[in-house]
């Protein structure tokens, strides 16, 4: 872990941290509440002893509880990558202000976020849908995203989650076509 680093996060931080700064493979790692975005990443932006001028990543994150944005920060004045966990964001309506003010590619990591989870970065001058068509009511990769059950099953079957393995219903003898030679 870059210590100075560190030192720097706590010490610049300390009211706005929801837990303490962490090493996480080669990523320096703080959590924030949505409330202190805005600040503590244009501090981390402009202040020049952290200068982290790449946003390299943005992510949506599904815990099953609540929401997170994920962000991945550079800065040429440390080795390490600085990963910022925005949290908790509530599941039935997640908000959280844009940051394409400071990094302007922001824009389409956020408009990814808000197509595949339904995360709202307000002040975001195009959140549209990105992937799905513009009349899909669903997020993709939220944990309680279902999809319409597969052909091989019976259309009274409904839909499953995606996550829930589903074993195969049980075979008949004699049922299963076997190929001469084999």
């Amino acid at each position: 872990m870059d210590r100075p680093l560190r030192r720097r996060l706590e010490t610049r931080f300390a009211n706005e941290l929801t837990g303490p700064v962490r090493q996480r493979h080669d990523a320096t790692e703080i959590r924030i509440g949505p409330a202190a975005l805005t600040s503590v990443m244009a501090t981390l932006h402009d202040e020049p002893d952290l200068d982290f001028a790449l946003l390299a990543d943005l992510a949506g994150v599904d815990t099953g509880d609540h929401m997170q944005v994920v962000y991945h920060l550079w800065s040429a004045k440390t080795p390490d990558w600085l990963r910022v966990i925005a949290e908790p964001l509530p599941r039935d309506d997640p908000r959280i202000p844009t940051l394409t003010g400071l990094w302007p590619g922001a824009e389409w990591m956020e408009r990814e976020a808000y197509d595949m989870f339904g995360i709202v970065f307000e002040g975001n001058r195009d959140l549209r849908r990105i992937y799905m068509p513009p009349d899909y009511t669903s997020f993709p990769l939220r944990k309680d995203f279902f999809l319409p059950d597969d052909a091989a099953r019976s259309p009274g079957g409904g839909v499953r989650h995606v996550e829930r393995p589903e074993a195969p219903p049980a075979v008949a003898a004699g049922s299963l076509r076997r190929t001469p030679g084999a």
